[in-house]
């Protein structure tokens, strides 16, 4: 996590990441004594995450979900199902509260 914290690697790659989704993510961390591991990645995200998942390794997983309706997953695909059917390790889906109702 320590990458995100250098100006420098942020701004190779182009990325402004939200000061307070790191505080609470290392704050969760040290609470909880958990390693959290937070990457960057390009391509397809159903793919590159399962890869991560045997590269880094992982002991789980856990992901966010869009919300998308029936219509959009069915033709986008859904990147946490296909993480969830397919990843190497226990996959937890956290729903975003906002969209569920829409």
């Amino acid at each position: 996590m320590s990458e995100f914290s250098d100006p420098i690697i942020m701004k190779k790659y182009g990325v402004k990441p939200d000061p307070e989704t790191l505080d609470i993510v290392n704050t969760a961390a040290k609470q909880k004594q958990i390693v959290a591991v937070m990457k960057i990645l390009w391509g397809d995200p159903r793919e590159k995450i399962c890869e991560a998942i045997d590269n880094i390794p992982l002991s789980c997983l856990v992901i966010g979900n869009r919300g998308l309706g029936k219509l959009k997953r069915a033709i986008l695909g859904s990147v946490s199902n296909y993480v969830v059917n397919n990843g190497a390790c226990p996959v937890t889906v956290v729903k975003n509260v906002d969209n569920e109702h829409h």
